[in-house]
């Protein structure tokens, strides 16, 4: 059995310092086929653009706890923001991640690891939880604390949806993605790679599957002003394929606008939430 470690439970990555462009802002909205104009100009950061600061600082921070020679079983097992205020061209951000907890199954291990994102004068811009999933292996031993709820409410499913948003998966979707976001993970971009941990080929990036979930609560809820999402969550749970059609659909609550997205009748995202204000 590999071993996983919990020594380093609760300590923080060294910072990782990133710079915004307008470009850069531009380069992601065009990699998730986001439709909102003020990310497509590069004004305003979608949402998801959040990960890209702290891309560097969390496999440090997941292996820290997880064996390294496991990556080719690492999946992305749920992702849950909490925005402070939007990212914009200029800001010079400081990043970093520390492992908050590991729970093993015999099924497979989840390693949650928390971020936080801050501006130059240390205003607050983002924190992250991030929970990383190790298909297949046991590491044999729970400890720390897990990432924050965000349950759908099982009462509503029998109700219409609030509103339902359709995105497309372009078949060049994450090799457009992968320079945008700085994730240059092979299952995404080495069919090969893929079929060889299990996988039915090449899969679209978990992020760029919820960035499209954040423009779609944008656009049907907040005429696409990026500062009012407070918090988004979700859950990953299948594999979206380049080429697919996915269907976002929202129901309303006294706390948020909890969702699904499906490809036809298979849930690929569950669990989610969206907050605004």
């Amino acid at each position: 059995m590999p071993d996983f470690t919990t020594a380093a439970l609760g300590e923080w990555t060294e910072p990782e310092t990133f710079e915004v462009t307008a470009e850069r802002i531009a380069a992601y909205a065009e990699a998730t086929n986001d439709p909102i104009p003020a990310h497509r100009a590069g004004e305003v950061a979608p949402p998801v653009f959040g990960i890209v600061p702290v891309f560097r600082a969390l496999g440090p921070a997941a292996f820290a706890v997880a064996p390294l020679e496991l990556v080719p079983f690492l999946v992305h097992g749920e992702h849950d923001f909490t925005f402070h205020r939007p990212i914009r061209p200029g800001d010079v951000l400081t990043s970093r991640a520390r492992p908050i907890g590991v729970v093993s199954r015999e099924r497979g291990t989840a390693v949650v690891v928390h971020t936080e994102t801050r501006a130059a004068d240390g205003e607050p811009v983002n924190e992250q939880w991030m929970t990383s999933y190790f298909r297949g292996v046991d590491g044999g031993v729970t400890e720390g604390e897990r990432a924050p709820g965000h349950a759908f409410d099982e009462s509503l499913r029998a109700a219409e949806p609030t509103a339902t948003v359709a995105a497309h998966l372009d078949d060049d979707q994450t090799h457009r993605y992968s320079p945008a976001a700085g994730d240059p993970m092979p299952i995404h971009l080495d069919p090969e790679m893929a079929r060889s941990v299990g996988l039915p080929g090449i899969i679209v990036h978990g992020m760029c599957t919820m960035a499209m979930t954040s423009w779609a609560a944008l656009t049907a809820f907040a005429d696409g002003d990026t500062a009012r999402l407070r918090r988004l969550a979700v859950r990953f749970a299948k594999p979206v394929l380049p080429g697919q059609d996915i269907s976002t659909a929202f129901h309303a609550t006294g706390t948020g606008h909890i969702f699904e997205t499906t490809v036809g009748d298979t849930v690929v995202i569950k669990d989610g939430l969206a907050v605004l204000g």
